[in-house]
């Protein structure tokens, strides 16, 4: 096995040879640290590399797993944490120059979680300033470009995490979403990114209030997935939002025989580029291989009405954050931040016209999931956003609609709004410019095992390739 195959190895695979003596972490980190080395340059995914001590503490895991040792769960796999996930000791800028070399006094629990079960944060990851925006650059750290086509961005906001992986330089990574920064990003990377229902993953204060937001799991395998999910979840006494009692995703995944699945290739009057539908289509007809009841259905939702209710909800409390950021530091700021600040503003009644419409919404989703065990939807409507392009002057078209605002290029919103549907982003195939698509599986309310099932049937049907196709 070549180095630059033990860097594309799914952890579950490589925690096998580690119980086995087969390979050993620090084999495994020093392939992703040369990996790095190599593919950094261009990629640009991480905004902080500690790669000695990573060493370091991979030596340790080794010993870990010899004779007389216990490992732990994650024992010596290189993973990497957006930025935005604070780490005691260490800065905590959230992409911004604004927050200049803040440095932060407490650890976010699903970080103090992996690094509790063995896990070596060798870097973290890039995001979009303040992680407002569906693509990855800032004035701090650049543009970070995805790993299938260099022109093109991994998405965001977990764009760093997500192009680590499919560039090869981490084994799992974390992600948070607010809109979609978990899902947009796997979907154009070709991997696999988890939305967990609201409260399964803690977060700190005060963003774990705002049920729009969820910290979850990023890999490129539906079961890897799964390992780092149930590493990240359950109650936390820091976060009074937590959900008890905590759920673990099942070792064996794949069962979805007389499931009933409702598919859709659009949730209603969203743009979506052809080849899109057609993958989300290919792959809700290859669930039918697996035993699964496959019905298309027709779901009917407006993506005027999903923007007007997100931005109702973002100036009610991020957009807030951000403006007042803004007040102080404008100079400082991206356009794109500042044009989120702006189009978020909300005046008196607007929150709670937002939640007329987000009870709307989540209505006709709710009757369908009445009918059906999980649905089905693509990811975005757009294979892929230009590298470096903020969409501040420029407005963004698909298949020559030019949309009202760039975010109405994302199906992932309405699953923020309906939060505590558990969503999978897995594959869905190749789209215009050489880069993947991605497919949502929406579960019932917390029905988080249901989806991986699902996921894990389609990967086992219609495999997905674990790195760049016609890249070194």
């Amino acid at each position: 096995m070549t180095d630059h195959d033990l860097t594309y190895l799914p952890a579950t695979e490589a925690l096998r040879l580690f119980r086995s003596r087969e390979l050993s972490p620090v084999e495994l980190m020093q392939a992703v640290i040369a990996r790095a080395e190599v593919v950094e340059p261009e990629i640009n995914a991480f905004a902080e590399q500690t790669f000695e001590d990573a060493l370091t503490q991979a030596k340790q895991a080794e010993i870990a797993y010899g004779a007389g040792g216990s490992p732990r769960t994650l024992e010596g796999l290189p993973i990497a944490a957006k930025e935005e996930q604070p780490i005691a000791g260490r800065i905590s800028s959230e992409g911004s120059l604004a927050l200049g070399e803040q440095v932060a006094d407490v650890t976010h629990p699903a970080i103090e979680r992996i690094l509790g079960a063995g896990g070596i944060i060798h870097a973290r990851t890039t995001t979009p300033e303040f992680c407002c925006a569906i693509f990855t650059q800032s004035r701090r750290w650049g543009i970070t470009r995805n790993p299938w086509n260099l022109d093109y961005s991994p998405g965001g906001s977990s764009g760093g995490s997500a192009a680590a992986l499919a560039a090869g330089t981490a084994v799992l990574a974390t992600g948070s979403d607010i809109a979609g920064s978990i899902r947009l990003p796997a979907a154009a990377t070709g991997t696999v990114g988890f939305k967990p229902p609201y409260g399964r993953v803690p977060g700190l204060p005060p963003f774990n209030l705002d049920h729009y937001c969820h910290d979850g799991p990023m890999a490129r395998t539906v079961a890897d997935c799964a390992l780092l999910e149930n590493v990240m979840a359950g109650p936390h006494p820091i976060d009074v939002a937590s959900v008890r009692p905590k759920v673990l995703i099942p070792e064996q995944l794949g069962e979805v025989s007389g499931l009933r699945i409702g598919y859709a290739p659009n949730l209603g009057d969203w743009v979506v580029e052809p080849e899109i539908a057609a993958n989300t289509r290919a792959a809700a007809e290859a669930l039918r291989a697996t035993g699964a009841i496959v019905e298309e259905i027709e779901v009917g939702l407006r993506v005027a009405e999903v923007r007007r209710a997100m931005f109702a909800h973002f100036g009610a409390i991020f957009g807030t954050y951000v403006a007042g950021i803004a007040a102080t530091h404008r100079d400082l700021l991206t356009p794109y931040a500042l044009a989120f600040a702006r189009d978020t503003a909300i005046g008196p009644g607007d929150f709670y016209a937002g939640l007329e419409l987000e009870g709307k919404i989540y209505a006709v989703l709710g009757a369908l999931l009445e009918r059906y065990d999980a649905l089905l939807f693509p990811t975005t409507g757009v294979t892929a956003l230009p590298a470096g392009e903020d969409f501040v002057e420029a407005e963004l078209s698909i298949d020559g609609v030019a949309l009202d605002h760039y975010l109405d290029s994302a199906l992932t919103p309405v699953f923020n709004i309906a939060s505590r549907c558990p969503v999978l982003n897995v594959p869905s195939g190749i789209g215009r410019h050489g880069v993947p698509t991605g497919l949502q599986i929406v579960g019932r309310t917390y029905d988080d095992a249901t989806v991986f099932h699902i996921g894990a049937a389609l990967e086992r049907v219609r495999p997905w390739p674990l790195r760049p196709t016609g890249r070194a």
